[in-house]
């Protein structure tokens, strides 16, 4: 009799254990899924002019200049003020992997 009454007390304890645990998951879930949110609505910076010429300055200087004039014909240009705004992100993708081999 005196077990029953301790495995009953223990399934109740157990029974709130799983009520706190599904508190716990749902708050959980709400802070990832608005982490989540907040990361996928935040926008990508705009590339200017300025900041792709910068990282072509810094390759041209380490000795990829032939590489970089071949990434621009690639893209249509002899010069980066002729490329494409909308291709800066791809452009920037191709060179930064310059000199990068190992």
């Amino acid at each position: 009799m005196v077990k029953d009454k301790e495995l009953c007390a223990l399934a109740d304890e157990l029974h709130k254990c799983s009520d706190i645990l599904k508190v716990i998951s749902e708050k959980l879930r709400e802070t990832l899924k608005s982490k989540t949110e907040a990361q996928e609505t935040k926008p990508e910076k705009e590339l200017t002019l300025e900041d792709v010429r910068a990282v072509l300055a810094e390759k041209s200087r380490n000795g990829f200049t032939k590489e970089i004039k071949e990434i621009l014909e690639k893209h249509g240009a002899n010069k980066l003020s002729e490329v494409d705004p909308k291709e800066y992100s791809e452009l920037l993708k191709e060179v930064e992997v310059i000199g990068n081999a190992r």
